[in-house]
């Protein structure tokens, strides 16, 4: 009943709030030069505000599920088919696991995604609006994490909104133009109000064009400073290595992604893959970025609205099962891995550990629990991968101040294997097989040897290693993977058991329709809406 009450209060909001919260706020057109200029704030303070505003809640609605990108890295988790909310009238989420009309262009929740990405963009833009010359060591590294923050966010809306061919969404939207291959319109400072008012969606090409000369100026300006990062919150030169080396996967382009992700593990020299007592660190497990796999983070910090706020919305109220506050570990939303992802990996392969054992299997009983009681409460399957602040279970100011991965650089070994698998199976198995020997568990063996079948080993591997993170959902979507949530042992609730061939069409997601009152440029250009076009199998 609650379930059925929650959806309802959603739709019924929707068209209220899309119309009245625009108009008083910056529209997603990004700031005008005379913006920036009337700023009182200081340029370092505008700065900070970039890591700030990743983590901003209650940017467009109140509701639990609206605190900025790990918000956002939630709602596409469980649109794959690797991570579980399960029902118990505490599920904020449901709407993008069940891809419930709530998430179409005419309602709150397609805005709330929509209007934070591109207010992400504005906080970037910002700084580079005040840099149009840097001059000290200082200005250039500013300058530089603000553009690798414009195209970190562009290059994750890109991949979000692409309209991509799928079985059941045709790309014709309701207009009758074909939207095949549209990413998003690209705002820069510099931008006339013209411009801004008519700023159509670029084509994947153009889009991928903006990327690479942001990333390649950006390289060039952390390359001239020897002015250092204040912590990992900020970006340096090999995140902008690893960005570009997301950034041709993306576009297919293999050879490139494979050359920058190996620079990115030579340039980050300091960086190297968790081990296996750092990965399931009761205390500092995955909440943690001083570990050397961390290549750049977002921090929420223990006087931040998030973590002090009584309504638990935050990262680690939704992803912590172990503590006795926030939604999952006092009202038991406990997030799960699917069942047949959780079957299919090895025994012997640690990463394991980071999820509750089904009663009488072979891994039951030896889960590193902070606390053996509460343990046992949790459902089978049940993550304990992200670990509450310094491992408490009651003190918010400790456990919700977490930190949580931008970018591992177990990643950009896992990018170098499956991209150089592409052109080279032998090559690329080699190199999968190099990485899980070394910093996973030294009896694997990829049995795959054609180019199909290591790619998608590699696929697996990366659907273990990064569950929960904001990666694998822009891996099914490129590779055109389908999803199986209806089988026999299913976790999934039965209102979400969608079976896909390829692709979900729901993996185009729709933006809110009221932008072309702001942007001529999308008006009959939108994405085709995607909810309540599944049926459970």
């Amino acid at each position: 009943m609650k379930n059925i009450f929650k959806k309802l209060a959603v739709l019924a909001v929707a068209t209220p709030m899309l119309t009245g919260c625009i108009e008083e706020t910056f529209p997603t057109n990004g700031v005008t030069t005379e913006q920036v200029a009337d700023s009182s704030k200081s340029l370092e303070s505008i700065v900070k505000g970039m890591p700030a505003y990743m983590k901003k809640w209650h940017v467009w609605s109140t509701n639990a599920f609206d605190f900025g990108y790990p918000s956002v890295f939630i709602a596409l988790n469980l649109m794959t088919n690797d991570m579980i909310q399960p029902y118990n009238g505490y599920q904020h989420f449901m709407y993008w696991q069940e891809v419930t009309i709530s998430i179409d262009p005419g309602y709150l929740l397609s805005q709330i995604n929509w209007y934070y990405l591109n207010f992400q963009v504005k906080a970037a833009n910002e700084v580079i609006g005040m840099l149009p010359n840097p001059e000290s060591d200082e200005q250039i590294k500013f300058l530089a994490e603000a553009l690798t923050y414009r195209s970190a966010t562009y290059l994750d809306m890109a991949r979000i909104y692409e309209f991509l061919p799928n079985e059941t969404v045709s790309a014709i939207n309701s207009a009758g133009n074909d939207v095949t291959g549209l990413t998003v319109p690209y705002v820069t400072p510099d931008m006339t109000s013209d411009q801004l008012s008519n700023n159509p969606r670029l084509p994947h090409e153009e889009m991928m064009k903006n990327l690479v000369a942001d990333l390649t100026r950006a390289e060039e300006l952390f390359k001239s400073t020897s002015s250092a990062r204040e912590s990992k919150v900020f970006p340096d030169l090999a995140v902008v290595y690893g960005l570009l080396a997301r950034a041709y996967m993306w576009d297919e382009n293999y050879a490139k992604a494979a050359e920058y992700a190996r620079m990115a593990i030579n340039t980050g020299s300091q960086y190297r893959p968790l081990t296996e007592t750092e990965w399931l660190d009761k205390a500092n497990g995955f909440n943690n970025s001083s570990f050397d796999s961390w290549m750049w983070a977002i921090q929420y910090e223990s006087n931040d609205d998030p973590v002090t706020t009584g309504q638990s919305s935050n990262w680690a109220s939704f992803m912590c099962s172990e503590t006795n506050i926030g939604y999952n570990g006092q009202y038991g939303t406990n997030m799960m891995i699917d069942a047949a992802l959780y079957s299919s990996i090895d025994d012997s392969d640690w990463r394991k550990l980071s999820w509750k054992a089904p009663a009488g299997s072979f891994l039951s009983g030896q889960e590193p629990y902070i606390s053996s009681a509460k343990g046992a409460t949790l459902m089978d399957y049940t993550s304990i991968k992200f670990r509450p602040g310094n491992g408490s279970v009651s003190d918010r100011a400790t456990a919700f101040a977490v930190a949580l991965p931008l970018m591992r650089i177990e990643e950009m070994y896992l990018i170098e294997a499956e991209a150089t698998a592409h052109s080279n199976p032998t090559e690329g198995k080699k190199l999968l097989e190099n990485f899980m020997k070394q910093y996973r568990y030294d009896t694997y063996a990829c049995l795959a040897t054609d180019s199909e079948g290591v790619v998608d080993e590699c696929f697996k591997q990366k659907r273990i290693e990064f569950w929960g993170e904001n990666i694998i959902f822009f891996d099914y979507k490129r590779l055109n993977k389908g999803v199986t949530r209806a089988y026999d042992g299913s976790n999934w609730p039965a209102a979400a058991q969608y079976n896909t061939n390829g692709r979900p069409g729901w993996m185009n997601l729709p933006f809110v329709d009221y932008e072309g009152n702001f942007n001529k440029g999308v008006e009959g250009y939108l994405n085709p809406a995607v909810g309540d076009k599944f049926d459970p199998a």
